[in-house]
C-alpha cells in the first residue's frame, strides 16, 4: 500500500480547494523527494481557488497546489547526480523543455513547452513533492531560514523587473503593492532610488509600502487624479521609472501619464482583459520605453536574489504576515481576498516544527514594535 501524506487539492472544476489525503509522490530517476518545510501562497493558487476563466482554460484537476517552498531532500532517483539527500533546497517552478530556441539560447523563461509546479503538475502545498533534479536550488539554512527562502521564487520577478534599468537616483513610481509591487519597492530603495512613490486601494498595502520603504503613498481611492497626485509628490514633475505591477487596466493607462516623457514604463502587473492606450499620445509623442516582463530568468535572476536575501540588502520579513498549517488554508486566503494579509506561508509538516524567522534587531527609541505573526491552527 502506497504510504499516504496531506495536500491541498483542486479535485474538481468548480471554487474551491480542499485538503485530502493522497500517495507520497515516488521520485522518478531524474526527481528529488522534497519533505517541505514552508510553501508561500501566490496570486497564481488565488485565481485556481476561484476557478476563474484562466484556470478554467489551464487546470486540470486532480491538482495538488504550490510552486514557491524549501524544504529538505529525502530521496533523490537513480539518475540525480548533483543533488543528494538532506539537502536544503528550494526550486524554480518553471520546468523548461531544454530543446526550443528560447531554452538554448539563454531565454528558457520564454520556454512555451514550460509545464509549472502546482499549475501543471502536482507542487508543493503538501507534506512532500518531487521535482526535477533540473531546477532545484540550493539553500544555505544558516543564511535563509524556511519562511525566506520559499520567497525567493516570486522575489526573483521583482529582481527581473527591477534589473532591467538604472535605478539609482531616479525618481520611481510602484502602481500596485501586492507582494511582487512590495518587492519592487523594496529593491528601489536597496538600489539607490531618489524617490519610490506607491499606490494601491487598499490600506494594509500602503502600510507595508511605508515599511519596505516607499517615499510616500497614494490611495487611489481618495484622490480625484491620480497622475497629479503623484507628479505633485515628484516636484511637479512625472517621474523616471513607473512599475505598473496591478494589472488594472486604470493603472495602465494612469502609468503613461505619470511617466515623464523619455522616462521608461515597465509593465509586468496581466490585466484580466484587453486595455486600450492612445499610442501616438501615450507613448509616442512622449519618447518612451516600454518594457513588457514576466517571471524571471532561470537560473541567472537566482543568483541576484540570493544575494540580496542573504546579504539582508532588501528585507522580506515584514511582507510575512501570516503562517498556517494546510488545515488552515482557507482561512488564510478569505484573509488574502480581504486585503488583510500579503505573504501566507504554509507548513505542511506542521506550524509548531516551523523553524521561527530570525526576528529584526530591537526598535530604536520611540518605534512602534510589531505585533506577532497571526497563526492559524486546529492544534
Amino acid at each position: 500500500m502506497a504510504r499516504m501524506m496531506r495536500a491541498i487539492c483542486k479535485t474538481d472544476p468548480a471554487p474551491g480547494l480542499v485538503m485530502r489525503d493522497v500517495p507520497i509522490p515516488e521520485p522518478g530517476p531524474d526527481e528529488v523527494l522534497v519533505r517541505v518545510e514552508a510553501a508561500s501562497f501566490c496570486g497564481t493558487d488565488l485565481h485556481i481557488h476561484a476557478w476563474d476563466s484562466w484556470s478554467q482554460n489551464r487546470i486540470h484537476p486532480p491538482l495538488t497546489l504550490g510552486h514557491e517552498f524549501a524544504g529538505t531532500v529525502v530521496q533523490a532517483g537513480k539518475g540525480v547526480r548533483h543533488v543528494a539527500e538532506g539537502e536544503y533546497v528550494s526550486a524554480e517552478s518553471h520546468i523548461t523543455c531544454g530543446m526550443c530556441f528560447q531554452c538554448r539560447t539563454g531565454q528558457a523563461h520564454m520556454c512555451e513547452q514550460t509545464r509549472i509546479l502546482g499549475v501543471d503538475r502536482d507542487g508543493a502545498f503538501a507534506e512532500y513533492v518531487a521535482v526535477p533534479e533540473a531546477v532545484i536550488w540550493k539553500n544555505d539554512r544558516s543564511k535563509l531560514p524556511p519562511e525566506i527562502a520559499t520567497l525567493q521564487e516570486p522575489f526573483g520577478n521583482a529582481v527581473f523587473a527591477t534589473s532591467a534599468q538604472e535605478l539609482a537616483g531616479r525618481s520611481i513610481a510602484v502602481l500596485g503593492c501586492g507582494p511582487i509591487g512590495l518587492f519592487t519597492i523594496g529593491i528601489a530603495r536597496a538600489s539607490g532610488a531618489a524617490a519610490v512613490y506607491a499606490s494601491d486601494q487598499t490600506p494594509f498595502r500602503l502600510e507595508l509600502a511605508r515599511k519596505m520603504g516607499a517615499t510616500d503613498v497614494i490611495h487611489v481611492g481618495e484622490v480625484p487624479n491620480v497622475p497629479a497626485a503623484f507628479r505633485e509628490r515628484n516636484e511637479g514633475y512625472g517621474l523616471d521609472v513607473v512599475f505598473e505591477m496591478s494589472g488594472s487596466p486604470r493603472a495602465i493607462t494612469d502609468a503613461f501619464r505619470i511617466v515623464r516623457n523619455g522616462g521608461r514604463v515597465v509593465l509586468f502587473g496581466i490585466p484580466s482583459r484587453p486595455v486600450e492606450i492612445d499610442v501616438a499620445e501615450a507613448l509616442i509623442f512622449k519618447n518612451l520605453s516600454v518594457l513588457a516582463l514576466n517571471g524571471r530568468k532561470i537560473f541567472e535572476t537566482w543568483y541576484k536574489t540570493r544575494w540580496m536575501l542573504e546579504s539582508g540588502v532588501v528585507d522580506l520579513r515584514p511582507l510575512i504576515t501570516h503562517r498556517c498549517e494546510l488545515e488552515d488554508l482557507d482561512d488564510a486566503i478569505e484573509q488574502i481576498k480581504a486585503g488583510h494579509a500579503c505573504k501566507v506561508v504554509v507548513h505542511p509538516n506542521g506550524v509548531d516544527a516551523a523553524p521561527p524567522v530570525t526576528p529584526p534587531p530591537p526598535p530604536a527609541s520611540g518605534e512602534a514594535v510589531d505585533a506577532p505573526l497571526p497563526v492559524w491552527s486546529h492544534r
